[in-house]
């Protein structure tokens, strides 16, 4: 196979010379978020969306050892970039979606991404709490519990969708991403500048990976 050089190694270009910027993805589930990019990303036109730990073992799916494997792969884009003369708005970017959950290492794992030039969407207590926020507002906390989550989806209890509820489907989200990113801000306003992120019981910015990521304003 013949191997990509210079500038189409980062990136297919379009027809008309446009270039699609590509968006390098680390998820902590194997599962939930893959399916819901698979569900999102043909709103993506202008990117291509790669998920970069697609078999990698649940060793490697804490944040920490997936902000270590970004941050590489961050520096290497980098420097591609930079030796290829890309403009800069095409530069890849590297993401990271993890959850608060019961992960020791939160705030290390977000400082080493911010240091490494990585963006991370985080979720507290977990990436569910996106996926409730497209059916319902949140108010309260969930004590740091995901099932307590789980179990308030609309769709838990649904026999057509419940086999498997860590597959996001198109109807669950399709058509209501405004609302759940109306949802998302009233939830985080609920707590002041002085509590740290990983203390946010419930928390989620996925909405700044889906605009600032995928540059997707609605699906």
């Amino acid at each position: 196979m013949r191997k990509a050089r210079g500038k189409e190694s980062l990136g297919p270009t379009q027809s008309r010379g446009r270039r699609k910027r590509i968006v390098h993805v680390f998820c902590e589930g194997l599962v939930t978020e893959p399916s819901y990019i698979d569900v999102i990303k043909e709103y993506a036109s202008d990117v291509d969306v790669r998920i970069a730990n697609h078999n990698a073992p649940g060793s490697r799916r804490k944040p920490l050892k997936l902000v270590e494997a970004a941050v590489e792969l961050m520096d290497r884009e980098q420097r591609a970039a930079k030796r290829s003369g890309l403009e800069k708005k095409y530069w890849p970017q590297v993401w990271c979606l993890f959850d608060r959950d019961q992960h020791e290492g939160i705030e290390t794992a977000l400082k080493q991404a911010r240091d490494g030039g990585v963006k991370v969407a985080f979720s507290h207590p977990c990436f569910e709490v996106w996926r409730l926020l497209h059916h319902k507002a949140v108010n309260g906390t969930f004590g740091g519990a995901c099932g307590q989550v789980v179990a308030r989806l609309p769709f838990a209890r649904d026999p057509k969708d419940k086999a498997d509820i860590k597959l996001v489907l198109p109807h669950q989200v399709t058509g209501r991403y405004p609302e759940a990113r109306k949802h998302a801000l009233q939830m985080n306003a609920q707590h002041g500048d002085h509590v740290a992120l990983v203390n946010r019981d419930p928390y989620t910015d996925v909405h700044e990976f889906v605009e600032q990521g995928l540059g997707i304003t609605s699906y």
